[in-house]
């Protein structure tokens, strides 16, 4: 195999498991907060206590993929650009 071929297979390889990855669970932890949804803070003992909720998840502990967002944001312009216009009753004319 070549070194071009093994990279673009190896790319490949790569985007299809994220793919799936995003289909499979939309959704991951947090970055900030690791997936807790608020920071840990210690109290004057040295003990973990709850600190403040966590501002980039809203306190879930869950952000959406940077794939699924992409995808959702095409699906919502492409169903933008291809809505069909409602369908009208057909107009007819009474003969006299």
């Amino acid at each position: 195999m070549t070194p071009a071929l093994l990279t673009i297979t190896l790319i490949l390889g790569v985007t299809l498991c994220y793919v799936s990855v995003c289909a499979a669970s939309p959704f991951g932890n947090c970055r900030k907060c690791r997936g807790m949804g608020h920071a840990l803070k210690t109290d004057r003992k040295g003990r973990p206590k709850r600190g403040k909720d966590c501002r980039r998840c809203n306190a879930t502990g869950k952000r959406i993929r940077i794939g699924r967002w992409l995808y959702n944001r095409c699906a919502r312009i492409h169903r933008a650009g291809t809505d069909t216009p409602a369908k009208t009753k057909p107009y007819f004319i009474a003969k006299g």
